[in-house]
């Protein structure tokens, strides 16, 4: 593809004529082309990954870097007087996800291209995304996120499906993306829709109709389920994403010669999480519908689906009422009844039974009972479901479990996101990292090599610029680039404990006031979206804004202590967050993260870990070494054993440690009470007391002492630089590609 011919004949005009948009537009259009040519390997046996988000990210960068033409398509735009990454600020963000789970799920199509394999995403179409978050009176504010222009990456397509509710029937209409894979194939993502939805019947922010089924029904990822409207509502969607993914894979195997009863032949499908387990029964549904008897229906499916576990948290463990599911979908009822039967003519343990006594449905327990593999994602994680969480399902099934430690896409979050470390490596060690993520490893010839070292502190100190100006022009926020960038970047939960932070630098800010002056200052950066109908979550927001204020406003500690939240945090600012980071904060209740990626990709951006033994923390101390990263807190055994024993007394702790007292204290003192919401800060501050469930004062002195340690340790830059230049050579691991060979070499055999 030349693009100096090309790209001119999409827009119809010169380059330097056009406006950005029409490039944008122009661009999109030759990426659309240019991937359908390369179609996916049209192996017999194909994987079909449902999940219920995809935080995909903006595109156009990624596919041009895919397909080979970025530098080309750069240097052409340059040479016209344009600039391609004002171009790539055109771009909407698809808003297909929320946090981990999505970010992962977009990961690992692209390695699944990367690698060749045959093997397409399945999902829902999300219009308005999870929400777009706005701060307004130091409170977190939820507004629609749309972002289906008239021009984007979605192909509508002719192939529909009905999906039979109770009492109604919709038709559906599949859109796809192309996934490309770097110098390979493209597969698809398939995004299931309806017609009917109506973005108008959504006011006063993100509010709606929640019973209005034919026009919410794809309106909004995980939307608010703290009503029984709201749960119904995940549960029509749920069933609406299985029943046509079910009805596309049959047909797709039918027409390559399936007898159906051959279908693990022809099709292996991966269930993310719990969103996707409907599909078990749907697809015994269609399948006797089409002849088999229901014991031949059951045995073909429990050898065609898998199912990845992503937490430990229970609540996170899907369970619907039973009259739930016969209001929604009336035709499964049967046949999950049968499925429970058959568990229960085997096993007399209630605790694995897929209906409870209370008549609650247990998804988790449908997959693991009628799927062939059941896999945690990290090494932590796996042991944990083994020994405790699922360990009864273990006994009964230990062939089943697998352990597939998660994994990033190199491409996005290095070539694409660290240009100029980027550059460095391969000057190093040359391109091979590209496809074979384990020849970073030789980069750890250059680790005492003082002239490297000090390129890989400018390159830090030229991101962290970056990013001040980013946020600059966004949020009109002046930082300190010879500041310490500590950053917490991901979804607000009280286990990710990003309220463990925020006593940290109360307890700071209160040591400042003191005279206790930090030699280097601080810039504590975060970025997370609280779920709409989470309190706490939302209250820990509220006190991150008001301290934020606070120090805004206070001469003596701003010169050293800085707190900034992003709004609206999200895959964009992540690229440029990620790159400009010194201290990775990864801070989580031990046994409480299941995997992570951030910490991954933090890590392959030359940051420092500053975390707890959780997920895959684990796997990086193993591989950069103790005095690679700082690891602090009470370990997984300790801590489950506490919740075990019910011992556990916040207060307790509360009232021997006078810092702990003066931080909590502090939530409800004049100074933030004179900025903030009395009723939320007085909550969370009875939430710590009281509660506290994720033991967060169990674990604030270790973390101190030990960010006290990783700040003293940034003091020497040398030493520091050989830290970063260890993490980002020991990264290679951490690939998606590896995590997607481990996949198909021991689940899916494509």
């Amino acid at each position: 593809m030349h693009i100096q011919e090309t790209l001119p004949r999409y827009l119809g005009k010169s380059v330097s004529e056009a406006s950005n948009k029409e490039i944008y537009h122009a661009l999109l259009a030759l990426v659309q082309e240019a991937a359908a040519g390369k179609k996916a390997a049209d192996s017999k046996k194909k994987l079909y990954y449902i999940s219920a988000e995809f935080l995909i990210g903006k595109l156009l960068s990624n596919n041009l870097i895919n397909l080979g033409i970025y530098e080309e398509v750069k240097a052409f735009l340059a040479h016209n007087g344009k600039n391609l990454s004002e171009i790539e600020e055109l771009e909407p963000e698809p808003s297909l996800g929320n946090g981990g789970l999505g970010r992962l799920a977009a990961c690992f199509l692209d390695s699944i291209a990367a690698l060749g394999l045959n093997g397409d995403g399945i999902g829902l179409n999300y219009h308005l995304g999870l929400f777009k978050q706005t701060f307004e009176n130091f409170l977190q504010k939820e507004t629609p996120d749309p972002w289906i222009e008239k021009k984007s990456w979605l192909e509508k397509t002719d192939v529909t499906y009905p999906v039979e509710f109770g009492g109604f029937t919709l038709h559906s209409r599949m859109y796809d993306i192309a996934v490309t894979g770097y110098e390979n194939r493209t597969n698809k993502l398939h995004l299931f829709d309806v017609d009917t939805v109506a973005e108008e019947i959504v006011h006063d922010g993100i509010t709606f109709d929640k019973e209005n089924i034919p026009k919410n029904l794809t309106l909004f990822l995980y939307p608010d389920d703290s009503d029984e409207n709201g749960r119904l509502l995940r549960i029509y969607q749920q069933y609406f994403m299985v029943s046509c993914a079910a009805q596309l894979i049959l047909d797709e195997c039918t027409a390559k010669g399936c007898t159906l009863l051959d279908l693990p032949d022809y099709a292996v499908i991966q269930i993310n999480d719990t969103h996707p387990t409907l599909v078990i029964p749907e697809l015994i549904r269609l399948l006797t519908k089409k002849g088999l008897t229901m014991d031949e229906a059951i045995a073909v499916v429990s050898k065609t689906c898998a199912y990845t576990n992503h937490t430990i948290l229970a609540e996170a463990l899907e369970k619907w009422p039973l009259s739930y599911l016969q209001k929604v979908v009336p035709s499964l009822v049967p046949i999950i009844e049968i499925l429970d039967d058959k568990v229960r003519r085997k096993f007399t343990d209630e605790s694995i039974a897929i209906i409870d006594r209370n008549d609650t449905v247990h998804m988790a327990h449908i997959d693991i009972h009628y799927g062939f593999s059941v896999n945690g994602v990290a090494a932590l994680h796996t042991e944990i479901l083994k020994k405790n969480e699922l360990h009864n399902f273990y006994q009964i099934y230990p062939e089943k479990f697998k352990n597939k430690t998660n994994g990033i896409t190199f491409r996005r979050w290095l070539l694409h996101c660290n240009p100029l470390l980027t550059q460095l490596l391969v000057s190093c060690i040359g391109t091979g990292f590209y496809k074979e993520p384990a020849q970073l490893e030789e980069f750890l010839r250059f680790k005492t090599d003082p002239e490297i070292l000090r390129q890989l502190l400018e390159i830090k100190y030229t991101n962290k610029r970056r990013l001040c100006e980013y946020l600059k022009s966004t949020q009109d926020i002046t930082l300190d680039p010879d500041s310490v960038f500590d950053i917490q970047i991901k979804r607000l939960h009280e286990y990710k404990r990003q309220q463990m932070n925020a006593l940290y630098l109360i307890d700071k800010y209160l040591q400042i006031k003191a005279g206790n002056k930090p030699s280097t200052p601080i810039t504590a950066i975060f970025g997370a979206k609280a779920a709409p109908a989470y309190t706490i979550a939302k209250d820990i927001i509220h006190l991150i804004l008001c301290l934020q204020e606070l120090i805004r406003r206070d001469p003596d500690v701003l010169p050293y202590l800085q707190i900034v939240m992003v709004e609206n945090y999200a895959v964009e600012k992540a690229e440029k967050l990620i790159p400009a980071c010194d201290i990775s904060e990864q801070i989580s209740l031990a046994s409480k993260e299941a995997s992570g990626t951030g910490n991954m990709k933090f890590m392959l951006n030359g940051a420092i870990t500053l975390g707890t033994e959780d997920g895959a923390n684990v796997e990086i101390h193993e591989q950069v070494g103790d005095e690679n990263i700082f690891l602090f807190g009470a370990s997984s055994d300790v801590v489950i054993r506490h919740y075990k024993n019910a011992d556990y007394s916040a207060k307790a702790y509360y009232e021997k440690d006078k810092d702990i007292q003066a931080a909590i204290d502090f939530i409800t003192g004049k100074e933030l009470l004179s900025i903030g919401n009395k009723e939320q800060l007085t909550r969370l501050q009875n939430e710590l007391l009281t509660k506290d469930w994720f033991m967060t004062l169990l674990d604030f002195q270790a973390y101190k002492a030990k960010k006290e340690e990783a700040l003293r340790a940034y003091e020497d830059r040398t030493a520091w630089a050989e830290k970063m230049l260890v993490n980002i050579a020991h990264a290679g691991f951490f690939s998606s590609d590896r995590t997607i060979t481990e996949y198909n070499r021991d689940i899916w055999r494509l």
